[in-house]
Formats: C-alpha cells, sequence, structure tokens
C-alpha cells in the first residue's frame, strides 16, 4: 500500500532519541525548550509553547484567549473535527463559514456577510479559526483587517502548515493573526510522534498558555495568591491540563527541523509533478495563489463523480484495492452526529458539502518516489479515463 502519509525517520533521529533515553531527563528537561526555540526561529516568532498535540494546543490558546460559556468560536467546516472541538472544549457555542470552492479554505466573502449578520443580532464571535488546507495559507490579511473592525481574535489553525508562505511571511510568525498552532503527528511536515505547538507575539498569552499546559499551576511568587511556605511550594491558580510534550518528543522534533527544507523541497517537486501527470484528466488540481506558497501537506483533487457518471465510494474502493492509498479531507464538521444536537443539518454550507463529494487526498509524503507516484496517477487514469 502507497500511503496518502506518512513519517520520514532517519539515523539521526533514532540517536537523537536514544541520547535522551541515556540522559537525565525523559521530560520537562533541556529538549522541549530547544525545540520551542527552533520552530520559533524558523517561523521568525518571539514565543513558542509545545504541548501533547495539536488538539492541546489549539485547546490551550482558546483557554488563553478566555474564551469560555456564552461566547462563539467560528471555524472551517472543512477541517478535522478539533478546529471546533477546541472552543467546545471551553465551552462556547460553534459555527461555521462557508469555504471559498478554488481553494477550500474560508471564505473572506462568506465571512464578511456573516459578520455583518451577527454584529446585528449581536452574536459575534471572540475567535475565528481560519484552516490553512493542506497547507495552503487562507487570506489572512483580509481576515485580520476584518477582527479590527468586529473585534474578534484570529486563531491560526496552521497543523497542515508548518514550511509554509503568506506575503513572503512564514506561517506561524502571527503577522496577521493572535496565534496560530501546529500539529507534528507523523503525516505533517515534521513529526514528534504526537505533538503540536502554539505560536504568538504576545508574551502574556504565551505565560499563560505555559502555565495551561501543566495543570493551571505556577512557581512564580509573583502569580500566588499566598506567601510561599518554602522553595518547594507552587499553587494552582486556573485549571489547566496535563499536555506537556517530553523530551524524547522534542528530541525527535529538534533532529526533523534539521530536515525540513529538504522535506518541503521533495513535497513540493512532487505536487508540480502530480500537476503536470494530471493535466489533462477530468479533475481540479490543488489551488496555486501568486502570494503564498503551500506547505503541500495534501494534495487534494476534486472530481465531479456525478457528471462523470462514476461514483466516489466506488472510485476510492478500486485505488484502495490496488494499494494506493488515498483519503478524503474532510468530512464537513457540522454534519458529525455529534454536532447536530447544536441544529447543523445537510444544506447549511452547500460550497463545504460539494467539496467533500468531490474532494480525494492523492499520497503526498518525502518518502514517496518518482515510480509510486507514476503508478498513483495510472491506476487513477483507469478510473477517470479508462480508454485514453
Amino acid at each position: 500500500m502507497i500511503p496518502y502519509g506518512r513519517q520520514d525517520i532517519s539515523d539521526a533521529d533514532i540517536d537523537a532519541v536514544v541520547r535522551v533515553l541515556r540522559s537525565d531527563f525523559l521530560t520537562q528537561g533541556p529538549e522541549v525548550p530547544r525545540f520551542e526555540k527552533s520552530v520559533a526561529d524558523y517561523c521568525r516568532v518571539p514565543h513558542a509553547v509545545a504541548v501533547a498535540s495539536g488538539t492541546a494546543a489549539l485547546h490551550i490558546a482558546c483557554q488563553a484567549m478566555d474564551l469560555g460559556p456564552g461566547d462563539r468560536l467560528w471555524t472551517s467546516p472543512i477541517s478535522f473535527v478539533a478546529s471546533a472541538n477546541c472552543g467546545r472544549y471551553c465551552g462556547a457555542s460553534i459555527d461555521f463559514t462557508d469555504i471559498d470552492s478554488l481553494t477550500g479554505n474560508l471564505s473572506v466573502e462568506a465571512l464578511s456577510e456573516k459578520l455583518a449578520d451577527a454584529k446585528k443580532s449581536g452574536r459575534l464571535p471572540k475567535i475565528v479559526v481560519p484552516v490553512h488546507l493542506g497547507g495552503l495559507p487562507c487570506d489572512m490579511k483580509e481576515i485580520h483587517a476584518l477582527a479590527d473592525q468586529y473585534g474578534f481574535r484570529v486563531l491560526e489553525d496552521a497543523s497542515h502548515a508548518l514550511g509554509a508562505s503568506y506575503h513572503g511571511e512564514p506561517i506561524g510568525s502571527c503577522r496577521w493573526s493572535h496565534a496560530a498552532v501546529f500539529s507534528f503527528h507523523p503525516v505533517k511536515m515534521i513529526t514528534t510522534g504526537e505533538g503540536g505547538m502554539v505560536m504568538t507575539g504576545d508574551a502574556a498569552l504565551s505565560e499563560r498558555m505555559r502555565r495551561l499546559r501543566t495543570h493551571g499551576i505556577t512557581r512564580n511568587p509573583a502569580e500566588m495568591r499566598h506567601t510561599a511556605h518554602g522553595p518547594w511550594y507552587y499553587e494552582q491558580i486556573e485549571l489547566g491540563a496535563h499536555y506537556r510534550l517530553t523530551d524524547l518528543q522534542a528530541a525527535l522534533g529538534n533532529s526533523q527541523m534539521q530536515r525540513l527544507e529538504q522535506f518541503l523541497r521533495r513535497r513540493r517537486e512532487l505536487a508540480a509533478r502530480y500537476d503536470e501527470l494530471l493535466k489533462d484528466l477530468p479533475l481540479t488540481r490543488p489551488a496555486r495563489v501568486a502570494d503564498r506558497e503551500s506547505s503541500w501537506h495534501l494534495y487534494i483533487v476534486r472530481i465531479d463523480f456525478e457528471k462523470l457518471g462514476i461514483s466516489q465510494k466506488d472510485s476510492y474502493e478500486k485505488l484502495r484495492a490496488a494499494e494506493i492509498g488515498v483519503q478524503l479531507h474532510y468530512i464537513p464538521i457540522h454534519l458529525q452526529p455529534d454536532f447536530q444536537q447544536f441544529g447543523f443539518r445537510p444544506g447549511d454550507f452547500p460550497r463545504a458539502e460539494t467539496f467533500y463529494r468531490q474532494a480525494m487526498s492523492l499520497p503526498l509524503h518525502s518518502r514517496l518516489t518518482s515510480e509510486e507516484q507514476t503508478r498513483v496517477c495510472e491506476q487513477l487514469r483507469q478510473i477517470l479515463a479508462p480508454s485514453s
């Protein structure tokens, strides 16, 4: 099976983890701050907070921005459920904004219209979470301008987008947002096994997230409610969680960061080659936008199965039977059964639902060979244009 994504682990990565296994610290040692600095320096941002997963990163970012009951979080329906669940963890209400049909990202036009209506009814969001689908940055300048106009905070779900850039700025710089979140799941740009990180230019936000990832505990006398009883003393001053990243994971992340540019270069080569190999097939290739560069986490093609008179399900199953590990990103979040309790129904976000009916993610990762990529395209051709 050619997987749609997978990790790329080297001997140097293994050696880095072994060094930590032989050291004094398996967790809460020097590797985590070293990893945070490495990613922060790459993104040209002052602060980075490493945590146990991308989901944990989204959660503590929302919590640090004081999202809570009575507040609203808006995001894209075409994303993994974590982009919305982070608001639910804080007790906030969730809503969605339909996507741009070209990019699959949150539509600025739809967002602008929805904000104007929400202002009239007094139901503006506290946080908007743009999702950089597949690694292609959203229209951050326009979203930032709307944030200034309507007073919401912007939390980038950049789980797909480490290494992407927008108007010459690396995603994660937070130039047009309050914070940005990365994921280090094995199929992402780099991996720590599981892991995530929040980037921000806000020192106070960073400090609070560091506290929230460790149960809301502080050892800083200036933050304590009572006089310290001794050097061992700490206080839990708010409810946090155990979201720390281990030194074992951070060591792997540090080693992987040494090859990030290599990974990105290979993904871009493969994406360009897909563009060429698929140009005559009846499908829509991923959008390329002049003022931004995708990290190419995903290569999502869109196929009008209904127009071609073929089944999305049958096509998926045929490719899987041929050991082509295609995937589907994503089932619209508002269609998930657990979200029906909030009144969401089919038809609420039609462009997202059309995207879902036409989407298929082809294998794309740094270890994909040209021969494997050719095989993917040949099998897809047999389904979409069998007589060609």
